[in-house]
């Protein structure tokens, strides 16, 4: 069915205990069977991309994502659980406009997303074997073998795969016993960049040190605590023998002067 069908215009989805979005009713029922139906949510869109990146390096045709999806943009929330998306022309590489990603599975063994699938998995084996030295060239039956256990055991368990975890097995994928180089230093940096746009509030409440730009207003206060010991509760002068002190000398610096007469 091309994409431009008119039947398909919206759908309503549930928010999974698994945390993805599911499709629960579609506007095109004849097409389409909702059991076990996901669609990618903005958020693992956006992480697609940054997977999705380094593949351009290796002849990745970003037509091929685009073309295996149908895109949706939220229409209004039905409850706490539930959304109704409708239809969009917007493109999920540019696009600022938070869209969800249905993937084309009407035929799902020639259909546009099943060519979504093998261009990602042969991108992924051309990253692989150029950054990495095997002893013999990893090849995409072996990446595919190791991805299809996985995935029949979920099967035997009756779980439905969703979409966005597929992709992300392939995007992610590393054979067993390597590691690529970088990755571990692009989580800690990512870590690092959480630190430093969160920095630690407890800092602002640390006791500020003190210089001599700082004493002034204890040096006020003293000479205000000064002028007011002077003085008792009903208000009398307390420095009266200070006073009869002064008197006292006033009166010896005379004699002092008679006697040198």
């Amino acid at each position: 069915m091309p994409k431009s069908a008119p039947k398909l215009e919206w759908c309503i989805v549930r928010l999974g205990e698994d945390m993805n979005w599911w499709v629960e009713e579609i506007s095109d029922e004849i097409h389409w069977d909702v059991d076990g139906l996901s669609i990618i949510d903005p958020r693992q869109i956006g992480h697609l991309m940054d997977l999705l990146d380094p593949l351009r390096d290796y002849d990745f045709q970003a037509s091929v994502f685009e073309d295996a999806f149908f895109k949706f943009r939220i229409d209004k929330k039905l409850d706490d659980q539930r959304l109704r998306l409708v239809r969009t022309n917007e493109s999920l590489f540019e696009s600022e406009e938070l869209l969800f990603a249905l993937p084309d599975v009407i035929d799902e063994e020639k259909g546009p997303y099943a060519d979504c699938i093998d261009h990602v998995t042969n991108m992924r084996v051309k990253l692989l074997n150029d950054l990495i030295e095997f002893e013999q060239k990893f090849t995409v039956e072996e990446l595919e073998d190791d991805l299809r256990e996985e995935q029949n055991a979920d099967f035997m368990e009756g779980r439905a795969i969703h979409v966005f975890r597929e992709l992300l097995d392939i995007l992610e994928f590393v054979p067993d016993g390597y590691e690529l180089d970088g990755d571990e230093d692009s989580t800690s940096s990512k870590e690092d960049d959480i630190e430093e746009s969160f920095p630690d509030l407890d800092e602002e409440d640390e006791k500020i040190e003190e210089d001599e730009t700082m004493k002034w207003d204890e040096d006020e206060d003293d000479e205000e605590s000064e002028g007011e010991e002077g003085y008792d509760e009903d208000g009398d002068d307390l420095g009266d023998d200070e006073d009869d002190e002064d008197e006292e000398e006033e009166e010896e610096k005379p004699a002092r002067k008679s006697r040198k007469k």
